[in-house]
């Protein structure tokens, strides 16, 4: 289970590190109160949430991960902190699990 504290973080960072990335832009579009709302919290600009709030935020991650192809347990497998970097990477190496790298 991912935190709403690591929630936050991860989707702070997306959203200050790629929301003028074209190939992220429908889905910063699409989550434009849930992407500042995590990065607000994350920063300590809000110190509490509603709970309307932390469910744009829980909805925003949800769709995230689902675009990444992640399940709440493939989470499980993050054996260091949960941040953008680690999710990312968890993605790449799911999708590509089947795939020797060493294979011609």
């Amino acid at each position: 289970m991912v935190s709403l504290t690591d929630r936050a973080g991860v989707l702070g960072q997306l959203w200050m590190n790629y929301r003028d990335d074209k190939d992220f832009s429908e889905f910063i579009e699409y989550n434009d109160i849930g992407l500042p709302m995590a990065y607000f919290l994350a920063e300590g600009l809000v110190k509490e949430l509603t709970p309307l709030g932390e469910q744009y935020i829980i909805e925003t991650f949800d769709l995230f991960s689902t675009q990444l192809g992640l399940t709440e347990e493939s989470y499980n497998l993050i054996t260091e902190d949960v941040n953008l970097g680690s999710i990312l990477a968890l993605s790449f190496l799911l999708r590509n699990k089947d795939e020797d790298p060493l294979a011609e």
